[in-house]
């Protein structure tokens, strides 16, 4: 299928930087966070992450939608993302097994986009001034209506999101005869993170985000996983008093992305919004405690206070971003508790991480003894 009818579209910066384009999915206006994802393939992945709930998602990569779209590369139930900027958009798709192509998978899922614009001037342009809000419209035309627009979006920080996008009901996963058990509180979580628990054994127990720990108690799980997710974990006092309370317990747990930046606000230490985020596939990461390099799948706009670790004596740096020597990881010394702030599961990405998840589960098996800086990071 190609273009018959190639309708104009804008985006509109918070600084008032406007970029002039053409249409693709829905017809209409939609606004959120500007952020850019510098991953070469996984588009379908990135759209359905919950963790990108409320932001618009700018491709780096010069090619969208040429292999179309399938139910099983989807993170979610639906589109995650408030609009798309792209610079080729393809309608034609490769891919003999695709169900839809990304055209009308967007317009079935309500989602305004706009293509034919300079990506790589729009990235510059952001690492330069920062994140902003930014407002895309195929049917508003007019600049200074998109002003008026635009000032209704709210800005990220702040934002608490976690429970839009978290189930409602608890639900069961994995293998009913077990002797592991997992509670999973969920802020945003990934299809794939659970595919990778799953994998391991055991029978794990998702609960909506707001759940506290008495409840989840109740369960009498063996250990504790923190999931990814949208907004500012600051502004998420519950998951923080959960977090609490699961550490005064001295029970195993796991956090990633969002999860990790909770653990970190529970052992006292801060989060704040970063410049512009860190979001693709290709992210280098190293283990302090191995000495190993990784390169990471990653998508977050906050981060862990490095300064405020230093002066804190039960949290130790596990893992440290290459690019820019950010936190990606931490360990309670103190706990049977550890995080890091990149995605593992690395759907899409590469699997260098993956020994995370095995790292859980024996710190579960195992408990305390063997929960030591020789032990708790070697790589499987």
């Amino acid at each position: 299928m190609k273009y018959t009818n190639r309708r104009e579209a804008l985006l509109l910066l918070q600084d008032g930087t406007l970029y002039r384009g053409f249409a693709l999915g829905k017809t209409g206006t939609m606004g959120g966070e500007l952020c850019f994802n510098t991953g070469m393939t996984g588009y379908q992945e990135i759209y359905t992450d919950p963790s990108y709930y409320g932001q618009v998602i700018l491709n780096t990569t010069s090619h969208i939608g040429n292999y179309g779209t399938v139910p099983s590369d989807q993170e979610s139930s639906n589109v995650k993302i408030s609009g798309l900027v792209c610079n080729y958009f393809s309608n034609i798709y490769s891919r003999n097994t695709a169900e839809l192509s990304l055209q009308e998978y967007l317009e079935r899922s309500g989602i305004v986009g706009i293509s034919g614009v300079d990506t790589r001037q729009i990235v510059k342009h952001i690492r330069s001034r920062g994140a902003m809000n930014c407002v895309i419209s195929s049917e508003i035309l007019d600049e200074t209506e998109l002003r008026i627009k635009l000032q209704e979006i709210p800005s990220m920080d702040g934002l608490e999101l976690s429970s839009e996008v978290s189930t409602k009901v608890p639900y069961i996963l994995g293998t009913e005869d077990t002797d592991l058990k997992i509670a999973v509180l969920d802020l945003g979580i990934k299809k794939s993170i659970l595919s990778n628990l799953t994998h391991r054994g055991g029978l794990y127990r998702v609960f909506p985000a707001r759940t506290s720990f008495s409840e989840m108690q109740q369960w009498k799980p063996d250990g504790y996983f923190i999931s990814n997710g949208p907004g500012d974990p600051a502004a998420m006092p519950y998951a923080i008093e959960t977090v609490k309370e699961i550490l005064a317990a001295d029970r195993p747990l796991f956090g990633i992305c969002l999860g990790h930046q909770i653990l970190a606000q529970a052992s006292g230490i801060p989060t704040y919004k970063m410049h512009h985020g860190h979001r693709g596939l290709n992210h280098p990461v190293k283990n302090m405690i191995s000495g190993k390099g990784e390169i990471t799948s990653q998508n977050h706009g906050f981060g862990v206070s490095e300064e405020e670790i230093k002066d804190t004596s039960n949290v130790q740096v596990t893992h440290i971003n290459l690019n820019d020597n950010s936190v990606e990881g931490i360990r309670r010394k103190d706990k049977m508790a550890f995080s890091v702030q990149y995605h593992p599961e690395s759907s899409p990405g590469p699997h260098d991480s993956r020994y995370l998840f095995d790292q859980f589960i024996r710190m579960i098996k195992e408990e305390r003894p063997a929960y030591d800086t020789a032990s708790a990071y070697k790589l499987s």
